[in-house]
């Protein structure tokens, strides 16, 4: 029986992520409670904000430890993509260190305004699971100001004046830069699909 959580990190798509698995018959527990977060089938870590901020609000519940040890699904949205990588130039901030990556500020230019906002492609790797049956340049929308350069962890990449990890994946771990409870039917078919993994 799929018991699934989101960890409760302040971020303000809470909501909207909540109500995106409720559409897909799921209903996910908010929490910041150890017990629950390491016993939950699956595991959400969004995040909206600062990356100094976010990792505060972990450590004070012990989750900065607990969340690198887990073993079932996990799926980082956004910050919570980012937060998995060791380190990022926002703030900086030393991060969950899950995947040994460095979060970059994206470069303003004027024809491309920073933060990245709307909607762009994503390519996925080829037999990706969290992007199984959808097709190379579907749209997904997008609102950062930080992303994680393409490394041998990326399972999708997306193009802002250059190439950067629109997905991350190893192992049970996976993140996306893009905001699937945003980001329409395809959007879902990843949720869906992160769903649908075992650990």
């Amino acid at each position: 029986m799929k018991r699934v959580v989101i960890i409760d990190s302040g971020g303000a798509n809470i909501a909207s992520l909540r109500f995106a698995l409720e559409r897909l018959g799921c209903e996910a527990e908010l929490t910041r409670n150890p017990d629950l977060i390491g016993e939950a089938s699956h595991v959400l870590l969004p995040g909206v904000g600062a990356a100094e901020d976010a990792m505060v609000r972990l450590k004070s519940n012990g989750l900065d430890e607990l969340i690198p040890q887990l073993r079932q699904p996990v799926l980082g949205i956004c910050l919570g993509m980012q937060l998995l990588c060791a380190a990022s130039e926002e703030g900086p901030a030393d991060c969950l260190g899950v995947l040994d990556h460095r979060v970059t500020a994206l470069k303003a230019v004027p024809e491309r305004p920073v933060p990245h906002m709307g909607w762009n492609r994503v390519y996925p790797t080829p037999d990706c699971a969290l992007f199984d049956g959808i097709e190379a340049g579907s749209h997904f929308y997008f609102v950062h100001s930080y992303a994680v350069p393409v490394n041998d962890d990326t399972v999708a990449t997306a193009t802002y004046g250059k190439q950067f990890s629109a997905a991350l994946g190893r192992g049970a771990f996976f993140g996306t830069q893009f905001h699937p409870e945003r980001s329409g039917p395809a959007g879902a078919r990843v949720l869906q699909n992160f769903l649908e993994m075992t650990g």
